[in-house]
């Protein structure tokens, strides 16, 4: 046997001891004496062959090579560019969602939700069948947060399980947190997984508290069950949200309840009586949250109440052109700037819309802080119109008001605590008055025997001299102040809650049909969830359901466009092609 068959038979155990080692390192995942061994002789023996073959014939010379290295280093090239972005997409994860409503994204409610939730929340879906657009939303969740999880089940493969939610057929879907369950939805092939419902079930598992609203009636106001003008869908809405509504009446009783989170006044008609003003002014004062939804050309008779707070309703009618283009009449408001309050801090640039609405015009007020929240467009696309009855409407100069228009703003106030003694607003020293009731026989100031805004624990708020077992000095230096036992107003023990107002020049924009256009339901319900002072209700823009865009056709249409797909269009093209050979002949 020649040297060279001999070396080619070596040259073949190069490659077996390298690829033996590498199999051995990676499946075993340790790289001890034996792989590394293996595979350094396989890489030393490969080596040999290439500097053995490239010295007898300089095969590096040859044009062929050049093109097989050219070729094998653009294909590494491919290769690491093509590894290194797939690592950047597990690394960094970016989706970009082209659907016109977002469909494949979490709406951003959704997403603050789920990114604090404060311990596991589990998604249990009792279904044999794992349907794909199911997972995919409850994938988007869990890429929120990892105390996301959900999972499948097969109530027959499990009937412990099934029993224990109460699960009665296939498709039921339960959210499960801490020791609470709740039923999302049934899911079926008609019917998948909803967004909306999912994130309405997770609000409401994981909110300690249920907040009431009322609603005033008895003054035209818009009705809150299924009808012409009804806010049926807003109350949804706020059910939804783990809201409880009920009407009002203040004409059957004489102020608003105690267990009253927020009061909304929903365009009223007609003016409130003297004693209903009062009631709500009452009800202001003692902490409450009240929502004003005032259209134009109504006058109930509150100007007391907005007076307090610094709002006036301007009397003129907002007038927006712009949106002319998209069909809308000049009354119809598209507002697409909003303030940078929690309300609409996430609206952005999305519109919503505002027919027949009036404006807002707001004074400071001491103690009370304001921001608006929807503003129109800047003149000459909107301004306030006193010429209603005019067939064309345009600006007059010294009757009308330039835009842009304030259509909402949100106020508060801090409330001091009621029950407490108004409080020494300086923490100055103050000497002991004449009229003091403490007994000073001595006439000489009487020192403080600590500092500090708690009581004597004894009741007692100064520390009596007859009693106290540490002697009172006759003589002082410089007066020393007697400290009240009350807290000053920067404390927090003094500031007992803050009082809130929300005022809409317009209310229609709520009731049923309109709600659920653009983000009309999000200024809605993120108005009451903020009114409600509850920390964990979630003011952001809610999920919305995929709009519906299949075409229903006849089956003459059909068949038409049968025909035209399948015969009239080949038979076109084929025409055509006949007609430009035959020229070109």
């Amino acid at each position: 046997m020649n040297k060279n068959k001999l070396w080619k038979l070596v040259f073949w155990l190069g490659p077996f001891f390298l690829a033996a080692g590498l199999t051995v390192g990676l499946i075993s995942e340790k790289w001890g004496i034996i792989p590394l061994l293996l595979t350094i002789i396989g890489f030393v023996i490969c080596s040999l062959w290439v500097i053995v073959q490239s010295q007898q014939s300089k095969w590096w010379q040859k044009r062929s090579t050049q093109s097989g290295t050219n070729a094998l280093v653009a294909t590494l090239s491919v290769l690491v560019i093509l590894g290194l972005i797939n690592f950047l997409g597990i690394r960094y994860h970016f989706r970009l969602d082209l659907t016109d409503t977002q469909l494949f994204t979490l709406a951003p409610q959704s997403r603050e939700l789920v990114s604090n939730l404060p311990q596991t929340m589990k998604v249990w879906l009792f279904s044999k069948e794992q349907n794909s657009q199911d997972q995919e939303l409850l994938d988007n969740y869990h890429r929120q947060s990892n105390q996301f999880k959900f999972e499948y089940v097969d109530p027959q493969l499990r009937p412990g399980l099934a029993e224990r939610f109460g699960v009665k057929d296939y498709g039921e879907v339960y959210l499960e947190f801490q020791t609470k369950r709740q039923l999302v939805q049934v899911i079926s092939e008609n019917e998948r997984l909803s967004e909306v419902k999912l994130t309405n079930r997770l609000q409401q598992i994981t909110s300690s508290k249920t907040a009431k609203v009322y609603f005033l009636q008895g003054h035209g106001e818009h009705p809150l069950s299924a009808t012409k003008g009804a806010i049926s869908q807003a109350i949804q809405g706020l059910t939804d949200k783990n809201f409880t509504t009920s009407a009002l009446n203040l004409a059957q009783q004489p102020q608003v309840p105690d267990d009253a989170d927020v009061l909304v006044v929903a365009g009223p008609q007609r003016e409130l009586l003297t004693g209903e003003v009062t009631a709500l002014q009452n009800y202001l004062n003692r902490g409450g949250n009240l929502l004003l939804m005032i259209d134009p050309n109504t006058n109930p008779k509150i100007d007391t109440i907005l007076k307090d707070w610094g709002v006036r309703l301007d009397n003129r009618l907002a007038i927006d052109i712009s949106g002319q283009s998209l069909q809308l009449g000049p009354a119809a408001i598209l507002v697409t700037e909003y303030g940078q309050h929690p309300i609409t801090k996430d609206f952005a640039n999305n519109i919503s819309v505002y027919p027949l609405a009036r404006s807002l015009e707001i004074d400071p007020v001491p103690g009370i802080e304001s921001m608006a929240l929807l503003k129109t467009k800047p003149y000459p696309s909107s301004w306030a119109e006193s010429d209603q009855k005019s067939e064309k409407l345009e600006f007059n100069e010294g009757k009308d008001l330039k835009g842009p228009l304030t259509l909402g703003v949100a106020l508060t106030k801090k409330l001091l605590n009621p029950n407490s003694p108004i409080p020494n607003p300086t923490n100055s020293p103050i000497p002991n008055p004449t009229n003091s009731p403490i007994p000073n026989p001595t006439n000489s100031p009487i020192p403080n025997p600590t500092t500090s805004p708690t009581p004597n624990p004894t009741n007692s708020p100064i520390p009596n001299p007859t009693t106290s077992s540490t002697p009172i000095p006759t003589t002082s230096p410089t007066p020393i102040p007697i400290t009240s036992p009350i807290p000053t107003p920067t404390t927090s023990q003094n500031i007992a809650k803050e009082s809130r107002l929300v005022v809409f020049g317009n209310s229609s924009f709520a009731v049923d049909g309109l709600f659920e256009q653009q983000l009309n339901g999000d200024v809605f319900l993120n108005s009451v969830s903020w009114l409600s002072q509850q920390d964990q209700q979630l003011l952001s823009i809610r999920p919305k359901e995929p709009k519906n865009r299949r075409i229903v056709i006849s089956t003459l249409q059909a068949n038409l466009l049968t025909i035209s797909a399948v015969l009239l269009l080949p038979l076109i093209g084929l025409v055509t092609g006949f007609i430009i050979w035959c020229k070109r002949r």
